[in-house]
């Protein structure tokens, strides 16, 4: 008794937790809070991860590119609950193109592909900066303060490693892996050390994490680009022989391309290519490496390139295999799950999220989730001249894509609506100020004044066009709604903050490698006429999310369904004692969901049977039995959270897949498609026994 009301009591403290956490709103978190966890961790922006472990605590940060501050470290102690503790640097001024000013930027640029370590009490990031070499920053605390200093030379996708005899090593490059020697204060290279460690020919590519295990040298990578694997090279001493094996491929958890820029045009009109769901083009997990738990699990993490919300982080179970460790499960090695159990690290963490994302711009500081477009001018805005508001200082720029001191922050997915209210009585003639996305193309919503008043104006840069209305005042509330399953983005402004009204028209949301990010929501506020100009402020800023987690309905425990393909429509019925797909819904066998703990179910007939796996799956293994349900019997319940389900079978560690055509289900698929034609996705509702 008293362990069923400890849990029922963690139940309602981790709930409370993750309802606080956003002010009153949920945003996405990756646990499910039936002891598993949902793909991806995070789902905004976070690219090029890297990730150690230090005792009992998890660290994790990632590409940042030209937005300031730069490189987040995050912490979590269950590798699935992550929050957010520190940036290494909050600015990084390397020069005009740093600001924005002389017509230069560096969007695309920035700091990237950091590598994390830990040696001695020191934890340490190194990055690259494009033109100014490699960054170094390390502190006795993963909080701050961190110092930094310069190495003159690039190491491209570095990786470091403190090696056993103390000596220290970046592995770095792409197709031919080099090595070279760092300098034990970590200042420079040591000269005539750099050498090819792996040749192109063995097809390795870039974004290195090497390590050293057991005595053995590893260097996890990825073959450049969206629709590729991730390699993994094994050696005994860093001279080789190397081995290199994949260890993780076509795994694209259901998603496929979707919108892509003709071109590198930044310049208006854009056109778009429309979303490809051809398995050829999924979209990959890629880019990562590995991490171990106290209790001897060993876990990977890498990116996707998730379309217009950017490149997301994923959690994949690692399971080795004669020395390699292979992304995924027995029985389906180098395929990661969308959703499964989550790691064994000895603690049970409140359901969080990385950020607070709303802002109500009450606090000392912004909240940690902003980050500027670029250096700004920190003289040009402020949380404390109108207390309770975001003021920004309008600056001279030609347009959104100039103006400095925009303040962003990751769009979220898989769904989002930003709301913001503005009071523009402080803007001058040629100031625009408002809320925007920040992409190439990109779009915004906001006020324009000009010698004759203000009016509300939405702008597509796509098409270069901007609708204009009339307005009565300048006090308004802006708003934009992001699908990042459809990528599309709808306007709309209200003069109450009650209703509103659409304006524009829907903006196709974009993946490109101009900003090398996804699609970010920003504050701005720029003058046309070249000239600093007035005042724009913000009193609040709003995330909504409907969709924030992996479940987008409760699992059916203790219902009874029936459930069809969602290619073809049939339905899922038992047949002479084997799981059959057959025409016409009307034939359905209803199935009691019995809860088998951690959200796996096993499928229950009306005579008390239940659907088990036998053999490895094929067509005709997926039978009934009687008895307690076990392993055969026993589904991981998969929500791919677009209204489909898979069922992930314990036992072949692969998913029920149904036939084009009527007849024996099977459970040996490997993962579903980005066209949800394969097989393996299935529609599911009540039904009657």
């Amino acid at each position: 008794m008293r362990s069923s009301v400890f849990t029922i009591l963690l139940a309602l403290l981790t709930a409370a937790s993750a309802d606080a956490w956003q002010g009153g709103g949920r945003s996405w978190a990756a646990d499910n809070g039936n002891g598993t966890y949902s793909n991806p961790l995070f789902y905004d922006e976070f690219s090029d991860p890297d990730m150690i472990r230090v005792g009992e605590d998890y660290y994790l940060t990632g590409t940042t590119m030209h937005t300031m501050p730069g490189l987040p470290i995050l912490h979590s102690r269950d590798l699935v609950n992550w929050r957010i503790i520190a940036y290494a640097f909050d600015r990084l001024d390397l020069g005009p193109d740093f600001r924005l000013e002389g017509g230069k930027s560096v969007y695309g640029g920035g700091i990237w592909a950091p590598s994390f370590r830990y040696h001695n009490g020191t934890y340490y990031v190194f990055a690259n900066v494009n033109r100014f070499g490699l960054q170094v920053f390390r502190t006795s605390d993963p909080r701050g303060p961190w110092k930094h200093n310069r190495i003159q030379q690039g190491l491209h996708d570095l990786s470091v490693l403190f090696d056993d005899d103390g000596k220290i090593y970046a592995v770095y490059g792409a197709s031919n892996i080099h090595i070279v020697e760092l300098n034990q204060d970590l200042t420079d290279l040591v000269p005539g050390t750099d050498r090819v460690l792996i040749e192109r020919s063995l097809g390795m590519g870039e974004g290195s994490h090497i390590y050293k295990l057991k005595g053995k040298y590893y260097i996890v990578s990825a073959i450049p680009g969206a629709h590729v694997p991730m390699k993994c090279a094994r050696a005994a001493k860093l001279e080789g022989p190397w081995e290199v094996e994949t260890i993780s491929a076509e795994e694209s958890l259901g998603i496929g391309q979707g919108y892509r820029p003709k071109g590198r045009s930044q310049n208006p009109p854009f056109e778009a290519n429309p979303p490809d769901p051809a398995e050829r083009h999924s979209l990959d997990l890629h880019q990562g490496g590995i991490v171990d738990t106290p209790s001897g699990e060993w876990w990977g993490f890498s990116m996707q390139d998730h379309n217009s919300v950017g490149r997301l982080t994923a959690l994949s179970p690692v399971t080795w295999v004669d020395g390699w460790p292979y992304f995924g499960l027995p029985g389906n090695l180098k395929r990661s799950p969308s959703i499964w159990v989550k790691p064994n690290t000895g603690h049970v963490n409140p359901i969080t999220s990385p950020y607070v994302r709303s802002d109500d711009f009450s606090g000392p500081k912004l909240q940690m989730v902003w980050q500027w477009n670029h250096v700004p001018d920190d003289t040009k805005w402020s949380i404390s001249e109108r207390p309770g508001y975001l003021r920004l200082h309008s600056l001279p720029a030609k347009d959104f894509w100039w103006a400095r001191n925009s303040l962003t922050q990751r769009a979220i997915g898989p769904e989002s609506t930003v709301t913001t209210e503005l009071d523009g009585a402080g803007l001058n003639s040629g100031d625009v100020a408002g809320l925007a996305l920040l992409n190439l193309p990109y779009a915004w919503i906001g006020l324009q004044r000009d010698d004759n008043g203000y009016a509300i104006a939405e702008y597509d840069h796509s098409t270069g066009k901007t609708v204009h209305e009339a307005i009565s005042s300048p006090h308004l509330w802006l708003r934009v709604h992001c699908d990042f399953d459809t990528e599309i983005a709808k306007f709309s402004y209200s003069s109450n903050g009650k209703d509103f009204k659409p304006l524009g028209p829907d903006f196709v949301m974009v993946f490109q490698l101009t900003t090398f990010q996804g699609v970010r929501y920003a504050l701005f506020n720029y003058n046309t006429g070249m000239t600093p100009g007035g005042q724009a402020d913000f009193n609040f800023f709003n995330v909504d999310e409907p969709r924030p987690n992996g479940l987008t309905k409760p699992i059916p425990v203790s219902q009874s369904i029936t459930i069809t393909g969602l290619a073809t429509g049939n339905a899922l019925a038992v047949v002479d004692g084997r799981l059959q797909s057959l025409s016409g819904t009307g034939k359905a066998t209803p199935f009691r969901v019995v809860d088998q703990g951690k959200g796996r179910i096993a499928l229950q007939t009306k005579d008390g049977k239940y659907v088990s796996v036998g053999g490895d799956g094929k067509s005709g293994d997926v039978t009934l039995k009687a008895g307690k349900p076990g392993t055969a019997e026993t589904f991981q319940w998969v929500d791919l959270q677009r209204g489909d389900t898979l069922f992930l079978s314990l036992g072949t560690h692969r998913y029920l897949v149904a036939p084009k055509e009527p007849g024996a289900v099977s459970a040996d698929h490997p993962g579903p498609a980005p066209d949800r034609k394969d097989g393996s996705c299935f529609e599911w509702k009540t039904a009657q026994r």
